[in-house]
């Protein structure tokens, strides 16, 4: 994605010459409405080649949108990097940082590389996506008793924190098990961890630290 329309040709020339499927972009916000206007249509790795500069939304603005509700990869190219905005956009999960004018070979092993952590992230993202829509179908005495259990707490314990009966409490854990459809307390913990209602996993004898939680949708 570059304002320049001589060196998407070539980039896209040298990109489709190795094989991969290319789309240019002249500006950030076009390609931004592309990608909404597709979302959950593609799940196949990809990434985006992007120059830091561009009139309207800057390279470094749309990595923030992108970063807010899809997985891609991007590999920056620019005419005027800087260590700041290298560091910056490193930071926020840029793949790469290549210099005008970019070395074709340089180009094509960042892609290669790029593709190979958009893959992880993508099938990390669909998991995510997946233990959420999980999450949403539990009640909300539910969602306490989970919060409960990952940390630790023992049925009666769970019980006395929320005021009610050891035996509804098996009932509200056995639903949070099925709904969330895994068989272990191990395993619970581990979609818990991941959706985070735990930022660690709990130390023996329990953890200390907040009951109440709302988990993410």
């Amino acid at each position: 994605m570059d304002d320049d329309p001589s060196i998407r040709t070539g980039l896209g020339r040298l990109l489709k010459s190795a094989g991969y499927g290319v789309e240019s972009f002249a500006s950030a916000r076009e390609f931004l409405d592309r990608v909404r206007e597709d979302e959950g249509q593609n799940e196949s790795a990809g990434c985006v080649v992007l120059d830091v500069r561009m009139p309207g939304l800057s390279g470094l603005d749309l990595q923030r949108e992108l970063k807010a509700f899809t997985p891609i990869s991007i590999i920056f190219i620019t005419g005027h990097g800087d260590i700041p905005t290298s560091v910056r956009a490193m930071k926020d999960g840029a793949t790469d940082f290549l210099a005008k004018p970019v070395d074709g070979e340089d180009l094509l092993t960042a892609v290669q590389q790029a593709l190979a952590v958009n893959a992880v992230d993508r099938a990390s993202y669909a998991e995510l996506r997946e233990l959420q829509q999980r999450a949403r179908t539990l009640t909300p005495r539910e969602v306490e008793v989970m919060a409960l259990v990952v940390r630790g707490r023992l049925n009666k314990q769970v019980a006395g924190e929320l005021g009610t009966v050891e035996k509804t409490v098996k009932v509200h854990r056995a639903r949070v098990m099925e709904k969330m459809m895994v068989t272990s307390l191990a395993d619970l913990v581990v979609a818990a961890q991941k959706l985070g209602v735990l930022a660690s996993p709990p130390p023996p004898g329990g953890a200390s630290g907040p009951d109440r939680v709302t988990l993410p949708s």
